[in-house]
């Protein structure tokens, strides 16, 4: 394995190790990913039989790099050639029931590897002249990569109850690595949902955003859904599961749906809030569900009540309440409108105001219409993303000619001001708000003469007399 510790800082940690006599080990992600060929990250974690500390200041002073320490998780941290090396203290953990916070002491590499979350987690690599690149792997973890499973090193009734967080860690790393997790696990998962409540949101959104940058996110939250980890943390997504079924006519599951538009947006962007845009886009659904003996089940207006529901559940989830929140939000507002346009008639009008609504975000609203298409039928679905296809010419061709993305006003309200001789007030708007639209519906050119010139005629129509010294 000593081809996995090529790097030069490896050298110099295990002649340092040597000098002061002191146990030291790679362990965790790094190794993982090495075993596993993944990319290298830049992050590595070194454990140390005795202070993780001490020996991270002695190396800061060898390489002449500052060492930041924190003393309350009794770890420290150094940069060297572009990598983040954490060091810390072998040690083994105890936990009470109610607590998410151990107490802590001294311990050995074997005492750390036992409160590591997953096997996967728990190898380590010997830096040591001893046993330099040395694979230290008591549970088997290099087994479960081939075997491509999550799995705990003690009973996971244990390391669950003693951090609940690793339940959503075990289904990020079954998403983001496309392994299973192990039925033991799985099962323990389940019972001890429940003291998820005990973290912080915080540290539960974190996970859970990593799940949602997963190349496959629909396969961590299926691992939400089946624990009952998602109907405690997110149970508006929750609530859009299951089938209503009247007079023998049912609709589509909109949790699955929602599933299936998260996978497509995945292959299109690793964007994490066009992904968040795809799991808010049928938000609403199960609070506009409606019947009608004619037309079988609705959701009118599901696409308004989503996007007044975004900043909520924004909050809720601690997820940021700026603009990322208001792309969301616009983008749950307008989904439905490009699809309106694929089925019918591409008017010049109808792509004009879906430009000024949609504005530079145009493009990621087309990318979530294209991957809301999850119809079983092949020819509804060609026929549908045909259309998009028109529906996405039609955008270029307006836009090269009027311009209307991010639209701003050729005539201003300070010019209309100007021009009649007015002070603000409602009058300004009305003439504002009448160019607007006349340019929206190609009435009036998006230029600055054309809209004067219908300034004008709106203000004699309203019996207002243009200044004679007025320069516009």
């Amino acid at each position: 394995m000593r081809e996995n510790l090529q790097h030069p800082i490896f050298q110099i940690i295990r002649d340092l190790a040597d000098r002061e006599q002191v146990d030291c080990y790679v362990i965790g992600g790094y190794v993982r990913d090495r075993i596993m060929g993944r990319p290298f990250k830049n992050d590595v974690d070194v454990v140390v039989v005795g202070s993780g500390i001490d020996f991270a200041s002695k190396l800061g002073e060898q390489l002449h790099t500052k060492v930041a320490v924190y003393k309350n998780f009794g770890t420290a941290m150094l940069v060297h050639d572009n990598i983040n090396i954490e060091f810390v203290g072998a040690r083994k953990e105890s936990y009470r029931s109610n607590s998410r916070n151990p107490s802590v002491e001294d311990g050995t590499l074997e005492d750390d590897q036992h409160r590591r979350d997953f096997t996967i987690n728990a190898m380590a690599y010997g830096l040591n002249a001893q046993n330099f690149g040395q694979l230290l792997d008591p549970f088997h973890g290099r087994q479960d990569i081939e075997l491509r499973t999550i799995r705990t090193p003690l009973d996971p009734d244990i390391t669950f109850s003693d951090d609940p967080l690793r339940m959503m860690r075990a289904v990020r790393f079954a998403s983001q690595l496309g392994f299973k997790i192990d039925a033991l696990a799985l099962a323990s998962m389940v019972s001890k949902a429940e003291r998820i409540q005990i973290i912080s949101k915080e540290r539960i959104i974190e996970e859970l955003n990593k799940i949602v940058l997963s190349p496959k996110p629909s396969v961590g939250f299926r691992y939400l859904f089946d624990t009952g980890l998602l109907k405690l943390i997110f149970p508006a997504m929750q609530d859009l599961h299951g089938v209503d079924v009247i007079d023998g006519r049912g609709h589509k599951d909109n949790f699955y749906h929602t599933l299936e538009v998260l996978d497509n947006i995945a292959e299109y962007s690793s964007d994490l809030w066009l992904r968040w845009a795809a799991i808010m886009h049928d938000i609403a659904k199960p609070a506009t569900k409606r019947f009608d003996k004619r037309a079988g089940w609705t959701f009118h207006g599901h696409e308004d009540r989503g996007a007044k529901m975004v900043p909520k559940l924004f909050a809720e989830l601690k997820l940021p309440l700026n603009d990322k929140m208001k792309f969301v939000q616009k983008l749950v507002q307008l989904h439905l409108r490009p699809i309106v346009l694929a089925q019918d008639i591409v008017t010049d009008s109808a792509v004009r105001r879906l430009l000024f609504d949609a504005g530079n975000d145009i493009d990621a609203l087309m990318a979530l219409c294209h991957a809301d298409v999850t119809t079983k039928n092949a020819y509804k679905k060609r026929k549908y993303r045909d259309n998009f296809e028109l529906v996405k010419q039609k955008l270029r061709d307006v836009e090269e000619r009027d311009q209307i993305r991010n639209w701003q006003p050729p005539v201003t309200g300070e010019d209309i001001m100007e021009l009649f001789d007015l002070k603000p007030g409602r009058i300004i708007g009305k003439i504002k708000n009448a160019m607007r639209e006349a340019i929206l519906e190609g009435d009036v050119a998006n230029t600055r003469e054309s809209a004067l010139k219908f300034v004008l005629q709106q203000g004699e129509s309203l019996g207002l007399v243009r200044k004679n010294t007025a320069k516009l």
